[in-house]
């Protein structure tokens, strides 16, 4: 007999200078995954692809402690505005060195070697799980299918993130 999973509160960013709610697609299919796999959406937003804005929106998700996963979408690349590795690195406590790597190995898999041009990153910070995804909705749902949805399952053995930031169990399990 399976125990249950317990669900995650997840606040969902999207990174763009053009997307709004209603042509902001990678962000809609996080708040799907993420629903559809038992967890609860706290918030969802959409800045601009400006460091200072960025930071302030993840940071208040770090502080408070009904957020218990951000997923970022967007803002990861090489171009100009590009910012969310430097927006949200220097929030994070702990770096998930094996995340970026995970997720460029599946990307590669989908769009060759066009995925070294991901900057996408994971990390802990104040018992908040933070990943920050490209923001095709693609990548989102390869960031999602392929990582999180086991990652952020509490029942993933033998170790998950969602036993990191749920209160009671601060630990792999």
């Amino acid at each position: 007999m399976s125990e249950p999973m317990i669900p995650l509160s997840v606040a969902v960013l999207t990174i763009s200078d053009t997307r709004t709610e209603e042509t902001d697609r990678s962000g809609q299919a996080l708040v799907e995954r993420a629903t559809n796999a038992g967890h609860r959406v706290a918030e969802k937003r959409i800045v601009p692809d400006d460091v200072y804005q960025i930071r302030a929106v993840v940071a208040a998700w770090i502080a408070d402690p009904e957020v218990q996963v951000i997923i970022t979408t967007g803002g990861t690349g090489f171009t100009g505005r590009d910012s969310t590795p430097e927006a949200v690195s220097v929030l994070l406590d702990k770096r998930i060195e094996g995340f970026g790597e995970r997720f460029r190995l599946l990307s590669g898999e989908e769009i060759g070697s066009s995925t070294i041009q991901s900057r996408c990153l994971g990390g802990l910070a104040n018992a908040t799980v933070i990943f920050c995804l490209p923001g095709s909705t693609g990548a989102c749902r390869t960031g999602w299918d392929g990582i999180l949805a086991e990652q952020l399952d509490s029942r993933h053995k033998p170790c998950n993130f969602a036993n990191l930031v749920i209160p009671e169990r601060g630990q792999h399990g």
